[in-house]
């Protein structure tokens, strides 16, 4: 498969340093931005680990944008007018207190700063390529005594991507968080729709469906069931039907989770909600999600299958790993 102009155009800006490609064509690059995982040519998604804002407001990193559909089109979104805050695939909490203080709040990106550590690309096995980076979460108004900030929580994040099925690939998120002060805790938003957690902002056509494993959802205000999966179709492209899946792995912290789910806005399997947890102090509290992208073929009987086989595996990789 030949290079589009598009996507040789992305990566001559990215200016890629580092390639390493998996034995299935997997290929991870290595940019001044972050990292960008194809398959013969095509993005499959943009790790963005280099901070960015628009007009020095809601500046982030640590997140996956853009992310491709099967045939090539962008599906994720990144600073949209609504929620200027939002972007792709990204996982954030409202509430953040060291000591029942204020700490920041990386979800609308105030009072925050993700401070990277390392990151590398992981070789894996066949068919599969990822990166993994280590973080730490800081903010302003944790400081020393010389005002330095403290790091509150380390945060160690892997995302991998496996090659395209007949209908679909699997993306896989393990993000791994060890508080490193005493009485840290989060939350999500403390209204009651406690939104915050791992989160998806997506196109939303006119016509996505949603879909759980309990059957069809209507999206609500607050948090509803959903079941151990939600799927989201529609005309996600130019090009026709397609969708996104959301599983969910049962070793999470609370499963199955609720779902706050948007017509227009950010899809996100909510954890905590609006009650505070604590973080303990060295010990990790793992997070793993996997998205399936697909075509309008995959039915609703192959992501239950999809789903049986992710709840089998006993740490957060994409088969082959």
């Amino acid at each position: 498969m030949k290079l589009s102009n598009s996507i040789g155009m992305l990566l001559l800006f990215l200016g890629f340093a580092q390639t390493v490609m998996a034995d299935g064509g997997v290929t991870v690059k290595k940019t001044e931005e972050g990292y960008a995982i194809s398959e013969e040519g095509q993005l499959i998604l943009f790790y963005q680990i280099k901070a960015k804002s628009q007009n020095g407001k809601f500046r982030r990193a640590n997140y996956v944008h853009p992310l491709y559909a099967l045939d090539g089109e962008v599906i994720s979104e990144d600073f949209p007018k609504d929620h200027l805050h939002h972007r792709g695939v990204f996982w954030a909490w409202h509430t953040l207190t060291v000591n029942g203080k204020y700490a920041g709040d990386n979800w609308v990106c105030d009072d925050f700063e993700w401070d990277l550590q390392e990151s590398k690309i992981l070789k894996g096995s066949a068919n599969v390529g990822g990166v993994k980076t280590r973080w730490l979460w800081k903010s302003p108004k944790v400081v020393d005594g010389k005002d330095n900030m403290k790091p509150m929580v380390e945060e160690v994040t892997t995302v991998r991507a496996g090659t395209r099925q007949e209908h679909y690939r699997l993306v896989d998120f393990e993000i791994r968080l060890k508080a490193l002060l005493g009485d840290v805790r989060m939350a999500g938003s403390l209204d009651d729709k406690g939104y915050g957690g791992f989160s998806v902002r997506m196109k939303r056509p006119k016509d996505m469906v949603f879909t759980g494993d309990i059957g069809v959802v209507k999206p609500q205000r607050l948090a509803v069931e959903g079941g151990e999966w939600m799927d989201m179709s529609g005309s996600l492209t130019t090009k026709g039907k397609s969708g996104l899946t959301i599983l969910c792995h049962p070793s999470l912290p609370v499963f199955p989770q609720k779902w706050l789910l948007r017509m227009g806005s950010q899809q996100n399997p909510q954890w905590p909600g609006n009650k505070p947890v604590l973080l303990p102090k060295g010990k990790e509290v793992v997070l793993r999600y996997r998205l399936v992208i697909h075509d309008e073929q995959l039915k609703v009987e192959d992501i239950s299958k999809l789903q049986a086989e992710y709840a089998k595996e006993r740490r957060g990789g994409c088969v082959g790993l």
